[in-house]
Formats: structure tokens, C-alpha cells, sequence
């Protein structure tokens, strides 16, 4: 073992003149050992510190490197599996481990290096970057693990991030998101970087990529200039990606979430006294400082916001409600048949009447929730139009119908009115030209039966597709 104390004191004595044996005899040891340090350290003056020569060692590869060659010339197209040729290897006697023989195929086969990583710094004010990530929560309440999707906008210079708990990836929920993140961050910086989300990216074409049209509506309303990372390259968004496992290990890590409210409202603590105060390890500051900076640089928010509301059309049913992702919101019954405007924003959702006028407002129904029907209590009737309210529906079909009205309550005089209900019901499901061409031929075949004409429509048209779409910017309307 190297001895630096000895090897000192052994050059400074013979600097000054104490020979080899002298040296020899007062630190007790060989001759031989005095001369190597003196010449080492002679050589090391002169030529300074030679890095030490690798030691070559044997493997137990080495006896059947010329296999390896000529199984990989034999199987060139495709090419053989590490795995396959470990196999072939040990049919002919190799007791060696699969790790030898990769680490040499990666030689032999030319390993493609990894491209270094490289993080760009940006400006006050110049970029800022999103993305999603999911994760599985125990909630104590519910007594098992939920998937819990998160989305995270940092701002790239001060490294200020913001966090929402979401119940989905759509674009609707993105725009959402990053309109609340405005808000939050009170100003929007001049670039936005996302990765290649269908919620942003439609494709890629001639090496760069085409955001879908509401995206860039979005962003021209804010006037940012959308960005995305190259398909294949998440490492270009590191500044987004590292703030996750930030996430996950200081907030996520080693805390108990009783519900979703619990977990957002947690959450919303910990970006503030926590993420916000941390000493950023790259900028050595804490993000809210940098923040103050950069704030100036942040694009004022426009007077209006963009309205990201999701519209669709429903037809009211034969219970006075329409239907909304799986719940049923009861309007009155003067509507029931008629096609009404939906808009859902906010937890809130609105109906309208043919005149645009208001005629419903509930907050969304939460999902899991037992209650299916979102205004109606438990004693409140099915509500059934009257003879008169039915015949003012079917009359707005036009002269066919009227025609066939009349047939059928000339064949069936005790029974009418429960078949002009049963066809009125049908404009729920079906196209009003569909119901069109099943009374005609109705007529034709003197066919006069409610059922006659579902059944052939059940055979002859689709039903109706449930149209929804987000809003285009309102200028009336404050976010």
C-alpha cells in the first residue's frame, strides 16, 4: 500500500543528501523499495503523472468471439436477437452470463451514443412549458387506488410552477387549464412549449409540427406562438418533466388524501408555502423570487378571456330532461321533444330554449354520483303532454303528418293519443326526415301504429349523433 508520509520524507532526506542505505536502515525497509520511490518520483518531475495502463483481462467470451462472428454474418437479415444468440452460445458450451455477451454486441454492432442533454435558459417572460402525468391515489373515503391525472405549467426563467388536479386530457381541459395558469401567473408569456398531445398537435409534416385550429385560436387570443417537442425527444421538455418527480417525491411522497377536494386543496397549499419557497437547485433562488422579475416580461391577460364552454345540442325526452355525459337535467315540460342549446363550463351547466332565452341552470353532476337526474326530487311525476300540447309538436312536421294524425285517430279513436306520444317520441332518437319517410310509408300501406314506425326506423335510419364543440372567443362574455 502506498505510503505518502514515507515517500516524503524519504525525497526530502535524500534531497539533502542522505544516501540509500542510510534511508534504508532508518525507515526499516529494503533498498530496493528506497530506489522505486526515488526513481518514480525522478520520473514524475520530468514527464509528470502518466494515467495507469488499463490491465487486460481475460473473459470467458474471449474462446468464442469467431462464433459470435460468424453467427452474426449468417444472420444478418433480420438481425439475431442478443437473446437467440445467448442461446445458440450456450448449446456449444458457454457458461457465461447474458450481461458479457451484450456489453460485447454493443461493440461489435456499434452502440448509438445518447445525445447529451442540454437545457436551454430562456428569458423573463419568453417560454413556458406544459405537460400531463398520471399517477395512482388512495383515497381513504374511497378505500382504494384512483388514477389522478395532474397538469403542470412552469414558467421556464423563474421556474414558478403551477398544478391541477384534471379528469381528463381533452382540449377542452387544457385551454381550461392553462387559462386558470394565466390567472394564476396574471400575465402569459410569449412562447408555450407542449408535447406532440393530440390537445395541441394534429401531426407533423415537413419537420415541423400543425397545431389543430382551436389550439391556435387559443393561442392567437393570448397571443403566445405554440411550440412542441420533436416526436421521439422528451428530454426537450426537462423543464417540465423534473418538476413531476418533484411532485412525486415532496408532495405526493409519504401523504394521505382523504377525496379529490382534500388532494386539490393540499395541493394548492403546497405550491405556495412549499414549491414556490424551495431553493431551486439550478437557479440557486427561490422560484417566487425569480418570479417578481418576470413578472414584468409576462403579456398583460386580455379584458375578455376566451371562452372555453363545450356546447352540444340535445332533444328534451319523454321525462322533461336532456342528457349530459351520463346524467339527466330536467327542464320544464312546455320543452319536452324539442331539440335545446347545452353549454357546460365551470362545473356549470346551462340549457336553452329555441329563443336562446335561459330555461335551466345546475351545477354538474360529480362523477360516481348515485342521483342520475340532476333537479328532480323523488316525488316528482313523469311528466305526459296533453292531447293539445302533442298535436301543436306533430302538426310542425308538415301536412304528411298531419295526414297521418288524422288516420290514426279515425282507426284508433280510444288509443290515439298514446301513438301520436309514441311517434313524438321518436324525435328524440331520430332525424325528423327519417320520421318523415317512415310516415309516408305508413300512409302508403295505411299502416297506422306508433310501434310500426319505430320498428321501421329501427331498420332504416341512425339515430342521432350528439354534437358537441368549444366555443369560439366571446367578446359578451367574462370568463
Amino acid at each position: 500500500m502506498k505510503d505518502e508520509l514515507l515517500e516524503n520524507n524519504i525525497i526530502s532526506l535524500h534531497s539533502k543528501g542522505w544516501p540509500v542505505r542510510r534511508l534504508s536502515r532508518e525507515f526499516c525497509i529494503s533498498r530496493q523499495r528506497v530506489g522505486r520511490i526515488l526513481r518514480h518520483n525522478a520520473h514524475r518531475r520530468e514527464n509528470g503523472t502518466d494515467l495507469p495502463k488499463p490491465v487486460k483481462r481475460s473473459s470467458v467470451l474471449d474462446a468464442y468471439k469467431e462464433e459470435i462472428a460468424n453467427l452474426l454474418e449468417k444472420h444478418k437479415n433480420p438481425p439475431i436477437t442478443n437473446q437467440r444468440l445467448f442461446e445458440l452460445l450456450e448449446e456449444k458450451g458457454y457458461t457465461g452470463k447474458i450481461t458479457i455477451l451484450r456489453n460485447y454486441l454493443a461493440q461489435v454492432r456499434g452502440k448509438k451514443q445518447a445525445e447529451p442533454v442540454v437545457c436551454v435558459e430562456t428569458a423573463p417572460g419568453q417560454r413556458a412549458s406544459h405537460d400531463w402525468s398520471d399517477y395512482n391515489i388512495e383515497f381513504s373515503d374511497q378505500g382504494g387506488g384512483q388514477q389522478t391525472t395532474f397538469l403542470s405549467y412552469i414558467l421556464n426563467y423563474s421556474r414558478r410552477q403551477y398544478i391541477e388536479v384534471v379528469g381528463d386530457k381533452t382540449r377542452n381541459t387544457l385551454m381550461r387549464c392553462l387559462l386558470n395558469a394565466f390567472v394564476y401567473f396574471d400575465g402569459v408569456p410569449k412562447e408555450i412549449k407542449s408535447d406532440n398531445q393530440k390537445a395541441c398537435v394534429d401531426r407533423w409534416e415537413l419537420g415541423g409540427p400543425v397545431f389543430n385550429k382551436e389550439y391556435l385560436n387559443f393561442a392567437t387570443h393570448y397571443r403566445f406562438s405554440p411550440l412542441a417537442i420533436r416526436p421521439g425527444k422528451p428530454r426537450e421538455n426537462l423543464k417540465v418533466e423534473r418538476p413531476f418527480y418533484y411532485l412525486e417525491t415532496n408532495f405526493l411522497n409519504g401523504r394521505k388524501f382523504q377525496n379529490r377536494q382534500d388532494l386539490e386543496e393540499q395541493l394548492r397549499t403546497w405550491l405556495l408555502e412549499r414549491n414556490d419557497q424551495r431553493v431551486h437547485r439550478t437557479t440557486r433562488q427561490k422560484p417566487i423570487e425569480l418570479y417578481k422579475t418576470e413578472l414584468t416580461a409576462l403579456q398583460p391577460l386580455p379584458p375578455k378571456h376566451y371562452d372555453t364552454s363545450v356546447m352540444g345540442y340535445r332533444v328534451v325526452n319523454n321525462e322533461s330532461a336532456i342528457q349530459w355525459e351520463n346524467y339527466y337535467y330536467m327542464v320544464p315540460r312546455q320543452y319536452m321533444y324539442e331539440t335545446c342549446r347545452v353549454r357546460a363550463n365551470n362545473g356549470e351547466i346551462t340549457i336553452y330554449g329555441h329563443d336562446c332565452q335561459q330555461i335551466a341552470h345546475y351545477p354538474l353532476a360529480e362523477n360516481g354520483s348515485t342521483n342520475r337526474y340532476v333537479g328532480r326530487t323523488e316525488k316528482s311525476p313523469k311528466y305526459a303532454l296533453s292531447a293539445k300540447e302533442v298535436a301543436g309538436h306533430l302538426n310542425a312536421f308538415g301536412t304528411a303528418m298531419q295526414e297521418y294524425m288524422q288516420q290514426i285517430k279515425t282507426c284508433k279513436p280510444s288509443s290515439y293519443l298514446h301513438h301520436w306520444r309514441h311517434v313524438l317520441s321518436l324525435k328524440a332518437n331520430y332525424r325528423t326526415d327519417d320520421i318523415l319517410m317512415a310516415i309516408r310509408r305508413a300512409l302508403k300501406f295505411r299502416v297506422f301504429e306508433g310501434q310500426a314506425i319505430e320498428n321501421f326506423l329501427k331498420m332504416n335510419a341512425e339515430k342521432k349523433s350528439e354534437i358537441t364543440f368549444p366555443l369560439k372567443p366571446s367578446p359578451n362574455e367574462q370568463h
